[in-house]
């Protein structure tokens, strides 16, 4: 009876183990996607994975009495196998890779003061129907956003009342810093990362979002890769490591993938987490050569030649790309099958479509209502329009 006993007991555990692995396999993507992991780096989860279920099942079923030794010693691979498998799952296995930092290069944003002369911002074909005088809400938020914001405040602000000081760009963390500090009255910027939430919470603070228009979230590579579309699947593949190589995509003298990424809490590398949901980002693999890193802008990365070809892959917001700091040495990828264009961007066929949004410390008042209310108007989603964007009415 104690033998029945224990050997069901065994066989359940042993039953709970696999299925702890299928699950887990399941939620990374693996089984449905072995075929596409090219590489060491993308295997090495589901290796270990593989591995601590395995080393675990044998321990459940030896018998122990003359076997301490061997015991012990599928214990600790056991121990140094899960502990290996967090760094795994995130690519944290290249400490000193590059990630570009927030002072990397970027437009010149000169060109869209509002009230400069010659001011590149687009403009209403007459009067505003409002002008906000005195308490001039300040304007903070992400570079690619800029020129949308500052053709507000030139639309409707009264000159006479306007300082520099009260349409700025700081890109996308410090204006979320800004706002939760209460530095600043409204911030336009894209959705926000989870440490973003984070941190509003921890200092008490509600930010209200309102959406004002839409964008596009894009991904380049080089003008003359032949690669012209990625299905969002293989953009997962890619952005947790199992897929590496080119080839594995279509392109055999593409070699290996120069995957690029941005800092955490810029809006562009919230963008990709988005896309990702709960699927880990590996950290970027250390360069072939550092000189491929360039400036730090991404835009520039992503035409980079190694080995007479271009093997780059990155991303950005459409109007940042084609208007903001555009390089014409690349392209613009179709995502299962959709171009990013104004027209996919509209009726949402594009699969990476999202709101960008005016947010405030708290619900709006007084003038910072009053131009929320004001962009959400047809003049304001005009000059929406206007600068590249999609209105959201």
């Amino acid at each position: 009876m104690k033998k029945t006993v224990l050997f069901a007991a065994r066989l359940i555990l042993t039953g709970g183990l696999i299925a702890v692995c299928v699950f887990i396999g399941y939620k990374l993507e693996y089984w449905n996607q072995l075929g596409n992991v090219d590489n060491l780096i993308g295997a090495a989860p589901i290796i270990l994975l593989l591995g601590i279920t395995c080393f675990l099942t044998i321990m459940l079923w030896k018998r122990h009495r003359n076997a301490i030794n061997s015991t012990i010693a599928l214990a600790v691979l056991t121990i140094i196998w899960s502990l290996l498998f967090i760094p795994a799952i995130t690519g944290n296995w290249f400490p000193f890779s590059k990630i570009a930092d927030s002072g990397s290069a970027s437009p010149d944003l000169t060109v869209y003061e509002p009230f400069a002369e010659n001011t590149q911002v687009a403009t209403l074909e007459g009067t505003a129907s409002i002008v906000i005088q005195d308490d001039l809400p300040i304007l903070d938020g992400a570079t690619a956003l800029y020129p949308v914001y500052s053709a507000f405040a030139n639309a409707v602000y009264d000159i006479k009342d306007y300082s520099p000081e009260d349409v700025i760009c700081t890109n996308t963390p410090n204006a979320y810093d800004a706002i939760i500090a209460g530095e600043c009255d409204i911030i336009f910027v894209a959705g926000p990362s989870v440490k973003q939430e984070q941190a509003a919470k921890e200092a008490g603070v509600e930010l209200v979002y309102t959406p004002i228009g839409r964008e596009a979230f894009v991904f380049l590579a080089g003008k003359s890769n032949p690669i012209t579309g990625l299905t969002y699947q293989q953009l997962k593949n890619i952005y947790s490591g199992k897929t590496a190589n080119w080839k594995t995509l279509g392109w055999d003298a593409g070699g290996e993938i120069i995957v690029f990424q941005r800092p955490e809490g810029s809006g562009s590398q919230t963008g990709l987490q988005n896309i990702m949901g709960t699927l880990p980002i590996q950290k970027p693999q250390p360069l072939p050569d550092d000189d491929l890193f360039g400036t730090g802008s991404m835009m520039k990365q992503i035409s980079v030649e190694w080995n007479g070809v271009q093997p780059a892959l990155g991303y950005s917001y459409r109007y940042y790309a084609i208007a903001m700091y555009p390089n014409p040495n690349t392209k613009l990828l179709e995502i299962d099958g959709v171009y990013p264009s104004t027209q996919s961007i509209d009726d949402l066929s594009y699969p990476f479509t999202a709101d960008f949004y005016a947010v405030t410390n708290g619900q709006p008042e007084g003038t910072t209502k009053q131009l929320i209310d004001w962009v959400l108007s047809d003049e304001g989603q005009y000059l929406i329009e206007q600068t590249g964007y999609t209105p959201i009415n």
